[in-house]
């Protein structure tokens, strides 16, 4: 492999730069190089309306260095890089295809990074991008020296080399993938001790000629998935890839078990990075591609809820986030579910195995029915005791984030069983806060056993009398990789400053007062009905105290779906959210994707926002503040960073002065 040009993502302004301008640096004189650079940053989510060879032109151009933002469009291929280099965690964040796609089609062949979040690098691997850890290579390459495809595949599991010895997964699909059948054990009682999620997954194990009959952690392997479902940014991709490769028509596999949403682009006419950038007709042809899929195929299909469509509602229409509608309409205990999105682990609070997949991996699950998987470890965090007044499972996950050993990337790939009794005592929404975000703790998936409280909430959301069966738990004695402990009595309020949802600190503990400018309840993470109890409770508590939101605050409310908003309007909660001047946004994402109302316009804002990601650039170019749904609320009417507890303490203190 000859290579022309070393592209360092380092964190010196200047050297990017200068490499712009068309001198070749060394690792040396790169100085040192970003970690944590997320998909936001590689293909910002305006670029995600390109799903063809356009988006040659976009890779990197939301990449920070420092203040700056020093790639622009086109840069990479007019600078003849072929070789990406960065430091830890590349490709975190979002599950988004477009950005190894982008990087490729761009020219550079190869990242070499300290370290890979798993869905990029498994993206990667899918549309045959190489992917390197070992950088003794950076300087053999800058010499010209060839490197065999070998060393390039060094310590890649055998199936990752066989799909990027085949040119990507799609061929490779096509080539041993069509005719695998079930692998896994007919009683999933049989062998012990192993992990829930070690039981599911042997259940849905396919056997193939190119992957072991009993894999283990590392090893490569494919399941069949109960459900497979899509969104509007990924699916136009995924039809151009399928017709590109097979024509037409396609023969999918059991299409009535895949589900397609449109969830992204409700607002998108009053998005300000789409209207800014002029993207709005991309849009609206990026949906009108996921809407021709749909109708060649006769697939199931949710479709976006806008605000006239709304207010002529004859409650037939059922719309909202896809991952939450997932766990709200589709998915049960013992299932395997896959998505496009870094979030589908939020279906994980039912007891089944939900993960996130790439573009290309779920077009060839489209066709062939098997979706790839490297098998993972899986890390047993057990969190005990009553979670004091204020504190909820927002602020448990980003007391999470902060430790030591998921900072420096313990949790990367890793599946997370949440155990113990603060979890029994937890409801299914708030354990959906859990295993929703562990995309931000670097995990596959989340996963809680199903107890009482699953049947409880299928049968009062579903309708569905579900038994659980013996098998649906892990065994005693079953291996983990690594046990954390939480002792959640302990726990406060917590707040993740901006730039990284790993930013976590106690609210108490803020060196200063931080001012809001907009403060955002919604999305995937904060769009269920508990969190909008949540946001009712603080928001009726102010109106009965004289309080209304601070000047200069702007105030937005986003439910998840229609069953939530239905939930909340049944309940009164509208009249309060009135009263209080929040704006109301139907069911879809928005702000948290920078696709909708909520989103910052100027660097100077500062959002407090209940979303599950902070990214440079995710929600607007201000800062945002991640915080629980009670916090967002607080310190929407204190206008500045508060905890509910903080703030009926200082209306106490005001009372009594």
């Amino acid at each position: 492999m000859t290579i022309r040009r070393v592209l360092f993502l380092t964190t010196d302004a200047q050297a990017m730069r200068e490499q712009m301008a068309g001198r070749q640096l060394t690792l040396a004189e790169a100085g040192l190089l970003r970690d944590d650079v997320s998909t936001d940053e590689i293909t910002p989510v305006h670029i995600m309306s390109h799903y063809d060879d356009s988006l040659a032109r976009f890779p990197y151009t939301g990449f920070r260095s420092g203040d700056h933002t020093p790639i622009a469009p086109g840069a990479v291929q007019a600078g003849g890089f072929s070789v990406t280099v960065v430091g830890h965690r590349y490709g975190k964040g979002s599950s988004r295809e477009h950005s190894p796609a982008a990087e490729k089609l761009a020219g550079i062949g190869l990242v070499i990074a300290r370290s890979f979040e798993r869905i990029y690098r498994q993206n990667a691997d899918n549309i045959g991008l190489l992917t390197s850890t070992d950088f003794g290579l950076v300087e053999r390459i800058q010499r010209g020296e060839p490197i065999p495809m070998d060393e390039l595949l060094a310590g890649r599991d055998e199936l990752a080399a066989g799909i990027l010895r085949s040119g990507g997964l799609l061929r490779f699909g096509r080539e041993h993938l069509r005719t695998s059948g079930r692998a896994g054990p007919t009683d999933a009682a049989a062998p012990a001790p192993r992990t829930l999620f070690e039981k599911i997954i042997e259940l849905h194990l396919l056997a193939t000629p190119v992957t072991p009959p009993s894999p283990l952690p590392g090893d490569g392997a494919f399941v069949r998935a109960d459900w497979r479902f899509i969104h509007e940014y990924y699916t136009g991709m995924a039809a151009h890839m399928l017709h590109s490769e097979f024509g037409r028509p396609l023969e999918l596999f059991e299409p009535q078990a895949i589900v397609v949403f449109e969830d992204h682009t409700s607002y998108v006419d009053q998005s300000p990075a789409h209207l800014r950038a002029g993207l709005v007709p991309n849009m609206r042809a990026m949906c009108q591609a996921q809407r021709d899929f749909v109708t060649a195929y006769g697939l199931r299909c949710h479709r976006t809820l806008t605000d006239a469509e709304a207010a002529a509602d004859d409650g037939t229409n059922v719309a909202g986030i896809s991952h939450a509608m997932m766990a709200e309409r589709y998915a049960l205990p013992g299932q395997v579910v896959v998505g496009t999105d870094s979030h589908t682990p939020h279906s994980g609070a039912l007891g089944c195995v939900a993960f996130g997949v790439g573009t290309t991996d779920m077009a060839n699950a489209f066709v062939t029915g098997a979706v790839r998987i490297t098998v993972p470890q899986v890390l047993r965090v057990e969190l005990d005791g009553d979670l004091p007044a204020g504190v909820t499972a927002k602020d448990l996950v980003l007391h999470l984030l902060a430790q030591p050993m998921i900072r420096a990337g313990g949790g990367i790939s890793k599946v997370f069983e949440f155990t113990g009794s603060t979890i029994a005592g937890l409801s299914i929404d708030e354990r959906a806060t859990l295993t929703n975000m562990t995309a931000e703790l670097g995990g596959l998936t989340g996963i809680v056993a199903p107890d009482a409280e699953t049947v409880r909430f299928l049968k009062e959301r579903r309708g569905i009398d579900f038994s659980i069966e013996p098998w649906m738990t892990s065994d005693p004695g079953a291996t983990y990789a690594a046990h954390i402990f939480i002792d959640c009595t302990a726990l406060a309020p917590m707040v993740a400053a901006p730039g990284d949802p790993g930013n976590a600190i106690e609210l108490d503990n803020l060196p200063s007062s931080v001012r809001v400018d907009i403060a955002y309840g919604g999305s995937c993470t904060a769009g269920k009905r508990e969190d909008f109890d949540r946001y009712h409770e603080v928001l009726a508590w102010g109106l009965a105290h004289g309080l209304r939101v601070a000047p200069g605050v702007q105030l937005y409310l986003q439910y998840g779906t229609t069953a939530v908003r239905d939930y909340c309007q049944a309940r009164g909660y509208d009249k309060t959210f009135e009263a209080m001047g929040a704006r109301i946004l139907q069911p879809s994402c928005g702000a948290c994707a920078n696709c909708g109302p909520g989103s910052s316009t100027d660097a100077s804002q500062v959002t407090v926002s209940a979303i599950n990601r902070n990214f440079p650039g995710r929600s607007g170019p201000g800062q945002v503040w991640l915080a629980s749904p009670a916090t967002v609320m607080a310190s929407a009417l204190a206008g500045e960073l508060m905890s509910f507890e903080g703030l009926k303490l200082l209306e106490i203190r005001a009372d009594s002065a």
